[in-house]
């Protein structure tokens, strides 16, 4: 079974989104990626790359009048937020497809994502969601809900395109950083699907959707082929590890920044982060050799920690975490590129 994946970014998270590419590509035997490139210079470069089982799709083909409509009143990354479900549903519209499953693009794969779709099919459900499995310390369901748009599947069918039209709808009406009348970007919306609709699948996998904002609940234990398990501090549940969210990680040219916002466990640091940065920071070196006006790696350290202080959307985070009363905020791991470049 050919597993259908679509997902999105601009030249900026372009060594992330071909980092994930790379990872499907190493662990899923039969997919295809569609791939929604979010300005010129990122559809240059894929076009460029030609990668096999990958088909780009440009903003020109992509955006239609209602979303062309609303672009104006959205920032960047809301504009993203904004175009998610109408990227699943160009997909198994224009490519007639059976099913698409959305990505983001900061995922990578140390296991088959098709453990995760057998998931939903054994639930005998059209849609699945996963999620955010907070660690109580780091508990935003508040703010950002209980499910991630990380890893998303809808099915060809009625029900759930019904669900997806609905999203989509609603992420065209209001989709912006901040909270209001109990919606936050495009995720809010996902919060009651389980009771709205019974076609929706809640993934049972703890291994598909590990991020900082649960990692400290988990111990990693490096498998002797090359995989890793999860293991449940609370339960003791050990789960093989499918997926990790490298949420915020921010690589410049002389260093990169880890988990803003979360302390990341020992062991998660050593054997994901670190070979992680390190694919990463190579890829990113590739892709400049491929397109020279591509160049992740021009900016230094010191000038973001600069900018992060009259940072407005960094502000407004700090105040929500202060609302919310959460203990942790602003934690971050900087590690120089020189330690870590010949891992």
């Amino acid at each position: 079974m050919t597993l259908n994946f679509c997902t999105l970014f601009d030249s900026h998270f372009l060594a992330s989104g071909y980092t994930m590419y790379s990872s499907l590509k190493q662990q899923c035997s039969d997919f295809h990626l569609y791939i929604f490139a979010f300005d010129d210079l990122a559809a240059e470069v894929l076009k460029q790359l030609n990668l096999p089982c990958v088909t780009v799709v440009t903003l020109d083909e992509f955006e239609d009048e209602e979303l062309l409509r609303v672009k104006p009143t959205r920032n960047k990354g809301e504009y993203c937020w904004t175009c998610t479900a109408s990227t699943i549903k160009y997909s198994i519209e224009k490519f007639n497809l059976d099913h698409c499953i959305y990505v983001d693009a900061d995922l990578y794969f140390y296991d088959d994502p098709n453990l995760i779709v057998q998931d939903v099919l054994n639930a005998q459900k059209d849609v699945l969601i996963t999620s955010h499995n907070y660690a109580k310390k780091y508990d935003k369901s508040k703010i950002s809900g209980k499910y991630c748009v990380q890893f998303m599947y809808f099915k060809n069918t009625a029900d759930s395109l019904n669900v997806l039209n609905w999203w989509r709808n609603a992420c065209l009406e209001w989709c912006y950083n901040r909270i209001e009348d109990g919606k936050f970007g495009d995720q809010k919306y996902l919060d009651d699907w389980l009771t709205r609709y019974s076609c929706v699948h809640e993934c049972s996998l703890p291994g598909a959707g590990i991020a900082p904002w649960n990692a400290y609940d988990y111990d990693l234990i490096e498998n002797q082929n090359h995989t890793y398990s999860i293991k449940s501090r609370k339960s003791n549940r050990e789960s093989r590890l499918i997926f990790y969210h490298y949420h915020k990680v921010r690589l410049f040219s002389n260093a990169i920044i880890w988990g803003i916002g979360y302390f990341l466990p020992k062991k998660f640091r050593r054997h994901l982060y670190l070979p992680y940065s390190h694919t990463l920071l190579q890829n990113a070196k590739d892709l400049q050799q491929t397109n020279k006006n591509f160049n992740l790696l021009k900016n230094n350290i010191l000038q973001y920690k600069k900018e992060k202080i009259f940072d407005v959307d960094f502000l407004k985070d700090l105040l929500r975490y202060f609302y919310y009363r959460i203990r942790i905020f602003n934690a971050y791991h900087i590690y120089k590129i020189k330690k870590w470049q010949n891992y």
